[in-house]
């Protein structure tokens, strides 16, 4: 880790500048001290945000690590402050450590049945940007309400969704209903980040449970080609709520 630090380098940013181009060749890699910051990316012509950073995130990885050009635009939305890090360096020092966790997770992430639709090269991606968190028996890991900034995919472990009926007292645990349980394999987190709103449903571990976490960003990046069986999928869940609560709980907006 002392390598990474010593072979930073700090950039100063102004609101409107665009700190990566979506086609150019990668040369730095970015962590973000402070700042906004606005993700685009252009389809047929037309450049279309998909996501932000806000005052925190890294970017700048993907192109580094497959010697491919930029596949997104980067514009600061106010002034703010990155430390960068040269595509040497980076290939020398990050690269060498992704190629350990590769080994470990590459054949789970090749099992997985909603990733099939990617290309190999699209999940080994996945692999690369995926963090790791252990949490303990009953451990909250997601709650009702709250801004979703994270996908999950269980490791190990088994993780209890449960949601509260509209109008229920935040404090009144009773108020929460099981809808569902997810193991090894499975995943979750997904409705806030399909229909941009709040989550849903919270989420605890029973026993200890290990999952890989993806950040926003990376997973509107990278899981376009999986939208599609996570949209069906919430149907699932309208017909479990409707069963449960006798309404979907609105939890996507209603289509005119």
């Amino acid at each position: 880790m002392s390598q990474v630090l010593d072979a930073m380098f700090e950039k100063l940013v102004k609101e409107g500048e665009h700190v990566i181009d979506q086609g150019d060749d990668g040369d730095n890699f970015y962590v973000i001290d402070r700042g906004t910051f606005d993700i685009y990316v252009k389809c047929d012509g037309v450049g279309r945000c998909v996501g932000n950073y806000d005052n925190r995130g890294s970017f700048g990885e993907l192109a580094l690590m497959y010697n491919t050009p930029r596949a997104a635009t980067i514009t600061a939305t106010s002034p703010g402050a990155l430390w960068g890090l040269d595509r040497v360096t980076f290939r020398r020092i990050i690269v060498k450590n992704n190629a350990k966790k590769r080994k470990m997770y590459e054949s789970f992430i090749e099992s997985l049945p909603f990733l099939k639709s990617l290309e190999v090269s699209e999940r080994l991606k996945v692999v690369d940007v995926i963090g790791t968190k252990v949490y303990n028996d009953g451990e909250q890991i997601i709650a009702q309400g709250d801004l979703a900034d994270s996908f999950f995919i269980v490791e190990s472990g088994e993780v209890k969704i449960t949601m509260k009926r509209k109008g229920k007292s935040e404090i009144e645990e009773n108020g929460a209903v099981e809808i569902a349980r997810c193991s090894r394999g499975q995943y979750f987190g997904e409705l806030a980040l399909v229909t941009n709103k709040p989550r849903a449903a919270s989420a605890h571990a029973i026993g200890t449970v290990k999952c890989l976490a993806m950040d926003v960003q990376a997973f509107e990046r990278l899981l376009g080609p999986c939208m599609e069986i996570m949209k069906r999928n919430i149907a699932t869940y309208e017909e479990q709520l409707v069963a449960l609560f006798g309404t979907n709980m609105d939890i996507v907006e209603p289509t005119a």
